[in-house]
């Protein structure tokens, strides 16, 4: 079992790593001052549940296949880079539209939540960072290595549940603020989406 000194270290510096910004806790932030704290939230379940296919590529060493090949590598972050435009794309359209159409092409809860998972697993570096993160905290003489790395994906993922639930709840305020006037709305999706195609081009231009 890991021990407790372990534990704590690993859970501070997860915290800190889940405050730093970065394109997940932005999307956040962007997507609860337009929809509201609660989508925040179930962007931020599906960003979660992404990590756990990073913690499975890791337990697993397929991550190791994305530290190696460059292929596999250049896959995956392109399928993220324009899936990362294809929501630019959605913010720049909403901007445009009236507050009625704009009502009628609300995501559901669960399509957030869908949203969330296919921007985390579709970034190869999180894979990556895990890949270099995780084994840090293992010991062999703690038991089973792939137990532990499973052990620090979770409780990973519940420090970046804990951060990003409160980046939703504070801009969802924010953004309720701001969405009185109808201008702000439209601002706020064109931000959104600046933010969206930035990352993009983050995302096709990173190297391993």
């Amino acid at each position: 079992m890991i021990d407790f000194n372990t534990l704590v270290l690993f859970i501070s510096a997860s915290l800190l790593l889940a405050l730093a910004p970065g394109p997940d806790n932005i999307f956040v932030l962007t997507q609860s001052m337009l929809k509201g704290a609660k989508s925040g939230v179930f962007i931020t379940l599906g960003l979660c549940s992404g990590l756990v296919f990073h913690t499975l590529a890791v337990a697993l060493g397929v991550a190791a296949i994305f530290q190696t090949s460059l292929l596999a590598f250049n896959i995956l972050k392109f399928i993220g880079a324009a899936y990362l435009l294809y929501l630019a794309y959605l913010s720049f359209k909403s901007s445009s539209k009236s507050s009625l159409q704009a009502e009628k092409n609300n995501l559901t809860l669960f399509q957030l939540y869908k949203r969330g998972i296919i921007m985390n697993v579709t970034n190869p570096k999180v894979s990556i960072f895990f890949l270099a993160f995780l084994p840090q905290f293992t010991n062999p003489q703690n038991g089973s290595i792939t137990l532990q790395i499973f052990i620090l994906g979770a409780l990973f993922m519940l420090s970046a549940l804990l951060v990003f639930s409160s980046i939703a709840f504070m801009s969802g305020k924010l953004g309720n603020w701001f969405k009185r006037s109808h201008n702000a709305e439209n601002i706020l999706n064109k931000i959104a989406g600046t933010i969206f195609a930035a990352l993009a081009l983050k995302l096709a231009f990173a190297q391993r």
